[in-house]
C-alpha cells in the first residue's frame, strides 16, 4: 500500500530561537543594564540637571501663556467695565458788583424780599462793674493844725467869757485861736482854798504848716496880758496838735474822671458785644454796625476837685443789637443778583463776597440801645461781588454726548458759546468714543481758569 503524501513529510519541529538571538538579546539587555548603571553613576547629576530644566522652561511658558490669556482678559474686562471719560470745560467767568440796601425790620412776622425787607430779632445785655484809678492832678494844700486845750479859771468863781477867735500862745510861741465864743466856768472852794473851773477849747493854728503839729503844751492867753488875769488864766493840750500841712497833693481832675470812664466802659462794652454773639442763634447774623451801647450808669468816689490819689469808677453799661437770619440774606442777595443778569447767566456761590454798612441808624440823637425799639427798623447798604459765568445744564450736555466720538464732541463743545478751553481725557487711553452709559462719563466745569 502505497504511503500517503504527509506520511513522507517529516512533520513540523518546534522552531526554537537561536542561540545568537537570545545571546544578542540578553547581551543587549545586559549591556542595557551595563551602560545605565554606568551612566547612573557617571552621568547621573547631568541628566538630573537637564531633565529639571526642561521641567521649568515647560512651566515657566505655560505660566507666560496664561498671564498674557488673563491680562487680555482683564484688559477687555477693563475696557467693558472701569472704562469711563472724564470731560472738563472751562466757561468765560467775569467779576461782577452790585450795591442795594436793606431794611431790617425788628420783629416783622417774615422776609418781603420784592420790598427788601427782611425781619430782626432784638438781643439784650447789661453789666456792670467798678474799678480803681489813679488821680494825676496836683494842687498846692495848706491845713492848719487843729486841737483841743482845757482852760483854767484860777481868778474868781465867776465865770469869764472869751469871744471867738480868742488867742492862745503855746510855751513855744506857736499861735492858735479859738474857733467859736466860750465860756471859762468860775472856780469853787474846797476847804477853804479856790479850785479852778476849766473848759475844754477847739482852737486851730494861726498859720498853715507842719510846724503847727505840737505835742502837749501850755498856753497862756495874750488878751488878758498887763492885767491880773494874765496868770490865772491858762489852758493845757493833753493831746497833740494834728493836721498842720503845707506841700503838693494829688487831686482827681474832670479828665481824669472822663478818662476812667472811657477805659472802664471800653471794657464793658466790648464783653457785652461778645456775649451778645455768644448767645445768638447759629442761623443769625449779628454785625458789629447793629449792636448799640449806652453807659447807663456812672459815679465816680471822689468828685473832681477832690483830693486823693486814688478814685473808684462804677459803671453800668446796657447794650442791644438787631441780628437777622442768615437764610433770609442769602436769599435776598440770590434773587437779587438773578434780577441783575440775564437768563442764562448764574453766579459761583464760593466767589460771593458780602459786605455790609449801616446806612442809617435809629435816630440820630440820644441813647442807641433806647432808641432801636423805637425806630423798629435799621437800613443796611450791601455791597455785592460775584463772579458770573453762563448756567450749563451738566445733566442734559452729558446726555448729549453720551455716545459721541471723541472727535465729534471736541466739533460739539467747540460750539458752545462762551467757553474758553475744554480738555477730555479718557480711560482706557486707546477708547475713542464718549461711552453710552452716563454714570462712566464724568463732566466738571473749570470756574478757575489757573486749574
Amino acid at each position: 500500500m502505497a504511503k500517503k503524501f504527509f506520511d513522507i513529510v517529516p512533520p513540523p519541529r518546534k522552531r526554537e530561537s537561536p542561540q545568537r538571538i537570545e545571546l544578542g538579546y540578553k547581551g543587549e539587555k545586559e549591556k542595557k543594564d551595563i551602560f545605565g548603571s554606568l551612566q547612573s553613576s557617571k552621568f547621573g547629576k547631568s541628566k538630573n540637571f537637564e531633565q529639571r530644566r526642561n521641567t521649568a522652561v515647560s512651566a515657566g511658558v505655560k505660566i507666560l501663556f496664561f498671564s498674557l490669556i488673563f491680562l487680555i482678559l482683564a484688559g477687555i474686562f477693563g475696557f467693558l467695565i472701569f472704562s469711563k471719560v472724564k470731560v472738563e470745560i472751562w466757561p468765560e467767568t467775569a467779576i461782577s458788583a452790585f450795591e442795594t440796601n436793606i431794611n431790617i425790620e425788628i420783629e416783622k412776622s417774615g422776609p418781603d424780599l420784592e420790598a427788601r425787607i427782611i425781619p430782626g430779632k432784638v438781643f439784650e445785655d447789661q453789666r456792670t462793674a467798678s474799678k480803681e484809678f489813679s488821680a494825676s492832678g496836683k494842687t498846692m494844700k495848706e491845713e492848719k493844725a487843729k486841737g483841743v486845750i482845757r482852760v483854767f479859771n484860777e481868778y474868781s468863781v465867776s465865770a469869764q467869757g472869751l469871744l471867738p477867735n480868742t488867742r492862745f500862745v503855746s510855751d513855744k510861741g506857736k499861735l492858735f485861736r479859738s474857733l467859736k465864743r466860750e465860756v471859762i466856768p468860775g472856780g469853787h472852794y474846797e476847804k477853804g482854798k479856790l479850785a479852778a473851773g476849766f473848759v475844754d477849747i477847739e482852737v486851730i493854728a494861726a498859720e498853715p504848716g507842719e510846724d503847727y503839729n505840737i505835742g502837749p503844751s501850755t498856753f497862756s492867753i495874750p488878751g488878758f496880758k498887763g492885767t491880773s488875769k494874765y496868770t490865772y488864766f491858762y489852758g493845757k493840750s493833753s493831746s497833740p496838735m494834728t493836721a498842720g500841712f503845707k506841700g503838693e497833693v494829688s487831686q482827681v481832675t474832670d479828665d481824669d474822671i472822663k478818662k476812667a470812664e472811657l477805659a472802664l466802659s471800653g471794657e464793658l462794652k466790648e464783653e457785652s458785644k461778645n456775649f451778645l454773639k455768644k448767645i445768638i442763634p447759629v442761623d443769625y447774623i449779628l454785625l458789629d454796625e447793629t449792636i448799640f451801647q449806652d453807659i447807663k450808669e456812672s459815679n465816680s468816689s471822689l468828685k473832681a476837685g477832690s483830693e486823693g490819689e486814688l478814685f473808684n469808677l462804677q459803671i453800668k453799661v446796657e447794650s442791644k443789637g438787631v441780628g437777622f437770619r442768615k437764610s433770609d440774606i442769602d436769599e435776598f442777595i440770590r434773587q437779587f443778583i438773578a434780577s441783575n443778569i440775564s437768563e442764562d447767566e448764574t453766579f459761583e456761590k464760593e466767589s460771593l463776597g458780602v459786605n455790609y454798612s449801616l446806612k442809617l441808624p435809629p435816630l440820630s440823637t440820644g441813647n442807641g440801645a433806647d432808641n432801636i425799639l423805637e425806630s423798629e427798623k435799621i437800613i443796611l447798604d450791601v455791597k455785592v461781588k460775584a463772579k458770573i459765568y453762563q448756567n450749563i445744564n451738566l445733566g442734559e450736555l452729558k446726555k448729549a454726548l453720551a455716545g459721541k466720538s471723541l472727535k465729534e464732541t471736541r466739533m460739539f463743545l467747540g460750539d458752545l458759546p462762551r467757553l474758553t478751553k475744554v480738555e477730555i481725557k479718557s480711560w482706557p487711553f486707546l477708547r475713542r468714543k464718549i461711552p453710552d452709559d452716563m454714570n462712566k462719563i464724568e463732566l466738571k466745569l473749570k470756574l478757575n481758569p489757573d486749574r
